[in-house]
């Protein structure tokens, strides 16, 4: 979402199930995602996007903004991990009971998570998780919102102010055409 908001042309090469076993060998640590710019190898999902964000003007106005987006992405990351065995079964790749993975795991979890998300984005006073406007982080939980939308959209009904958040991102003119045709996944 950084290089289509940035304006700027990239190659979204996704690597097949059969693929890996190949490409594997040729990564930083043996897992995607990896950034590839002038021959060299960057990895890790997090410092691929902060990498980016900075590049393009998307990780804050200053350091400390800067420093208040991590925080917050550092929070989503905390909800991921919490719920992970939640979404691992809702994605296919794990198996149990989901409607009690969603009552023990997924909703106490994102009754405390959520609420912190619609109270952060009402103090920046800009629609957006920054004072500044649109960041790295906004791409990130928005998407991570839709996904979640799809696997509960029982949890969103309550909670309409975090979604409307994802829908305004992914209706911004740079992205609003991107999102519609991307390549889509699980994850």
């Amino acid at each position: 979402m950084i290089f289509q908001y940035a304006g700027q042309k990239f190659e979204d090469h996704r690597v097949s199930q059969q693929e890996w076993p190949t490409f594997k060998p040729k990564t930083p640590f043996g897992q995607l995602p990896v950034l590839e710019v002038d021959g060299k190898q960057l990895a890790q999902s997090f410092a691929v996007t902060r990498y980016l964000a900075k590049k393009f003007g998307l990780a804050g106005k200053d350091d400390w903004e800067s420093a208040q987006l991590d925080s917050i992405a550092d929070f989503q990351k905390d909800f991921e991990n919490e719920t992970r065995k939640y979404y691992l079964m809702m994605a296919g790749f794990a198996s149990g009971d989901k409607e009690i993975a969603y009552k023990e795991i997924f909703n106490p979890a994102a009754e405390k998570h959520f609420p912190v998300l619609n109270k952060l984005l009402k103090e920046s006073g800009s629609g957006f998780f920054g004072k500044s406007g649109p960041s790295w982080v906004d791409f990130y939980i928005s998407d991570r919102v839709t996904t979640y939308n799809g696997f509960a959209p029982e949890f969103f009904k309550k909670h309409p102010e975090i979604l409307a958040h994802a829908d305004r991102i992914h209706n911004l003119p740079q992205l609003k055409d991107y999102i519609k045709s991307r390549k889509q996944t699980h994850i």
